[in-house]
């Protein structure tokens, strides 16, 4: 046990002594706030406004198309057609809209066209079709002798107030906001997966192409030294994390004292005393979820993944020379992560506690991610624990095969491994 511990404890200091290590986390938080910033200012510069010609042969549409930040329209009906379109041809107009003269209403609304030297914005063409249509309608509503006022003061416009069986007052799209705290949840322990299980992987590649690991392993057992990695490279990780969640904590507290925004339980019931928007009842559903559950969770759930996954990753960087030939068995690793959080979207969002979302949060390959996504819904405790031996158990035995193909191909040189020498390698 104390050559498991040295083994540790070597791996946790070279993990976090190293340069990039402090400068990530550190810096991590920072580029995220950047970019946050930045998306957020390009979402409020407006593109340049976008010049329209419309040639109207009816006389009846033109007037229609208001100019506003986006399209500026231009009424070219009364100039020469061929001119108008060698102006869209040399780029003076960004499109021509073209509205032929027609015998019928039913005829002319196949015959409009939108002519231009690029392919034309979506929304362009589908706001020129939402207003035409409403001309139309209004058109063949006069034709008809149909009172097209009494049909919009008969339109009727419904509003669903949501409510609890308590009889609390809740919010539309909750689902959207417990679905994307769930997804952050998951995604992080992901991408965490990723992360430092390439670094097992590379850790254990660069101790065997330097020959290191050739007098490592005359004095500690090929079990120890991958266990050693593994639990090792993950302290630095829940390090990290709990660095990053110091950070946050301090940034959520001086960001209310700059901004006079209310922090915490006290905080939040007094703006709900304030007023009963929508923010205020965003602010207690989030309050209302489980959120303890999520972050004891998100630690079981981040030890467990990245216990199972750093395994697989330990046991193909003892069996490659090279990263560039671990890229082959890599991409089966990668898909059950990829499958969770497709399968966290597709269905928790609209069913979180069918069939298929429960499932896969009891398959140990997807279940990091998807019971993640789970738990804001409301999850039995009984599946929650059920899910966790799956995933530690399922652990112990993965870790027993990567074992076995680490203790072989720790010392194998020369010879790119295929998938039928590493389950010949299980049976030594």
């Amino acid at each position: 046990m104390s050559t498991l511990k040295l083994i540790i404890r070597r791996e946790f200091i070279s993990k976090v002594r190293n340069k990039s290590f402090i400068v990530m986390t550190f810096l991590s938080p920072l580029i995220f706030v950047f970019i946050g910033v930045v998306v957020g200012y390009l979402s409020t510069i407006k593109g340049d406004q976008k010049r329209i010609a419309i040639h109207d042969a009816t006389g009846k549409f033109a007037k229609d198309f208001k100019t506003d930040e986006e399209y500026r329209y231009l009424d070219l009906s009364s100039a020469d057609l061929n001119v108008v379109k060698d102006s869209v041809a040399a780029e003076h107009y960004d499109g021509l809209l073209l509205i032929p003269a027609a015998s019928d209403n039913k005829t002319l609304q196949k015959s409009i066209e939108f002519i231009s030297t690029e392919s034309p914005d979506v929304m362009l063409i589908e706001k020129a079709e939402n207003t035409i249509a409403k001309h139309l309608t209004r058109d063949n509503y006069v034709k008809a002798g149909i009172d097209s006022l009494a049909i919009k003061d008969a339109a009727a416009s419904v509003d669903i107030t949501l409510k609890k069986a308590t009889g609390e007052k809740t919010i539309k799209g909750l689902n959207w906001i417990k679905l994307l705290i769930g997804f952050a949840f998951g995604y992080l322990i992901m991408m965490f997966i990723v992360i430092y299980g390439n670094l097992v992987m590379r850790s254990v590649i660069e101790e065997k192409t330097n020959r290191i690991i050739e007098i490592i392993i005359s004095s500690v057992k090929p079990f120890q030294l991958m266990m050693g990695k593994i639990v090792g490279t993950s302290l630095a990780g829940v390090l990290q994390f709990a660095i990053w969640a110091v950070i946050g904590v301090v940034a959520m507290f001086v960001a209310s004292a700059f901004f006079g925004a209310p922090v915490g339980g006290a905080g939040v019931a007094a703006a709900q005393a304030e007023s009963a928007g929508t923010m205020q009842l965003i602010l207690k559903e989030i309050s209302d979820l489980p959120i303890a559950t999520l972050i004891i969770s998100f630690i079981l759930y981040f030890v467990g993944g990245y216990f199972l996954y750093s395994s697989f990753y330990a046991a193909i960087g003892a069996a490659v020379d090279n990263e560039t030939d671990s890229q082959q068995f890599l991409l089966p690793i990668i898909m059950p992560l990829i499958l969770g959080v497709y399968i966290g979207f597709v269905t928790v969002m609209n069913d979180p506690h069918g069939t298929i979302a429960t499932t896969f949060s009891m398959i140990p390959l997807t279940s990091p991610i998807v019971m993640l996504m789970r738990i804001p819904f409301g999850v039995p405790w009984w599946q929650l624990v059920l899910s966790l031996v799956i995933l530690f158990a399922t652990f112990i035995g993965v870790v027993w095969f990567a074992a076995k193909i680490y203790r072989v191909g720790i010392l194998m040189y020369g010879k790119k491994p295929t998938y039928k020498e590493l389950f010949r390698w299980l049976r030594y």
